[in-house]
């Protein structure tokens, strides 16, 4: 009588069961081994995520926050990184000052294992109280992909540089056009 009660009470408990996927018994009713769960194939990776770090005056790399609301503050640098956590592909990466002038620069890329490392080097620091945005997006039509095919959304990164403001240099006098007549 106990045998076929625990046998009612089994069926009851796997047909209640059969219905929902997420809520199969990892042990036997019957105080049996523990049941290993099955694979369920390869994972897949993680979304593309991004680090920003800049080359401090003693040869040091210093992070910079990506922060949704305001621009960090980091020293005057030459070099600007950008890291990638994954393989991108169709991408370009561009530093604009503050009045959106593409910067001149000297870019460097490296394909990695765990992604992308992508290096801007200016030809001098970066001027202290103004504003720079990193810009990442597609070399060619619309989007970008991670190495998986998936479909990134444009990037900017803004931060500014620590100190007073620099004035840029004055214009030269301009000179007077009219020639005199003799």
């Amino acid at each position: 009588m106990r045998f076929l009660r625990r046998g009612f009470i089994a069926i009851c408990a796997s047909l209640a069961l059969a219905g929902c996927p997420d809520k199969q018994p990892t042990a036997s009713l019957d105080g049996g081994m523990a049941e290993a769960p099955e694979d369920a194939g390869p994972a897949t990776p993680p979304p593309a995520s991004f680090t920003l770090r800049y080359l401090l005056g003693d040869g040091g790399m210093e992070p910079i926050p990506l922060l949704v609301d305001e621009r960090p503050t980091i020293e005057p640098t030459t070099v600007i990184e950008l890291r990638s956590s994954i393989g991108l592909r169709n991408y370009r990466v561009r530093l604009f000052d503050e009045i959106e002038r593409a910067m001149v620069s000297d870019d460097s890329a490296e394909e990695t294992q765990d992604g992308i490392i992508y290096r801007i080097t200016v030809p001098t620091p970066l001027k202290t109280g103004h504003k720079y945005t990193l810009v990442l997006d597609a070399q060619t039509g619309t989007a970008f992909t991670d190495t998986l095919g998936r479909e990134l959304q444009d990037l900017r990164f803004g931060f500014q540089i620590a100190g007073e403001k620099e004035k840029d240099k004055p214009a030269p006098p301009k000179r007077n056009a009219k020639k005199k007549r003799k």
